[in-house]
């Protein structure tokens, strides 16, 4: 072999050396860094057993808040009838806020050491709301479903603040108030007012005059 062509043979095989270097290196797989439920050390001067049944909790309110997150968007490209403008765009509202929750959410757990649930098939076996039909249902019954999970939410929040506040955990606990209890307050009370029964063209002076004697 001449000498150029061995030059060109050793440049050839650096270029191909090269390109494999650049490549993606796919289907890689090892041991988890760290399990499912186990917490790690962080420097955030909060007892391991204080973290580890915070990252419990919030998981739990993880799992709940991203099903209600998941119904609005159900019940956004579902939802029929003569209110149909106003529920598309307030149902897609009320997602995106909780779609930030769910990430505040999510966070914290993280910062607590512990590892959040992110797969749809682990949400669906944790969360405690139930699953509503694969079908179109009506605009009262999908606003009856959202009012019952967010009253669920609410529940568990308010429980978990308090526990928070008392093992000292006061991060978690401005997160459950200031954030996740007052946001589902106020999308409680956007939805409810839509399911109130009252007339809509006429007045009904039978029950005003009822009221007032």
């Amino acid at each position: 072999m001449s000498p150029k062509d061995s030059k060109r043979n050793e440049t050839y095989n650096q270029l191909e050396a090269g390109s494999k270097r650049a490549g993606p290196i796919q289907h890689q797989r090892a041991v988890e860094i760290q399990p499912f439920g186990k917490v790690t050390r962080m420097p955030i001067a909060l007892d391991e057993k204080v973290r580890a049944a915070g990252v419990e909790n919030l998981n739990q309110l993880l799992a709940d808040t991203i099903t209600l997150r998941d119904m609005y968007k159900k019940h956004h490209w579902q939802v029929a009838g003569h209110t149909f403008y106003q529920l598309h765009l307030l149902f897609d509202k009320h997602y995106d806020e909780q779609d930030e929750l769910v990430d505040q959410i999510a966070e914290r757990i993280q910062l607590l050491g512990g590892i959040s649930l992110a797969m749809a098939a682990d949400v669906a076996e944790t969360t405690m709301i139930p699953r509503p039909p694969r079908g179109r249902e009506e605009v009262p019954v999908q606003i009856s479903r959202l009012l019952e999970a967010h009253e669920l939410i609410l529940k568990e929040a308010r429980t978990m603040a308090k526990e928070a506040a008392d093992a000292g955990d006061e991060g978690t606990n401005d997160l459950l108030i200031s954030d996740v209890i007052r946001t589902n307050e106020l999308q409680v009370w956007f939805l409810a007012e839509h399911i109130v029964d009252v007339p809509v063209v006429r007045a009904d002076k039978g029950a005003a005059a009822a009221g007032g004697s």
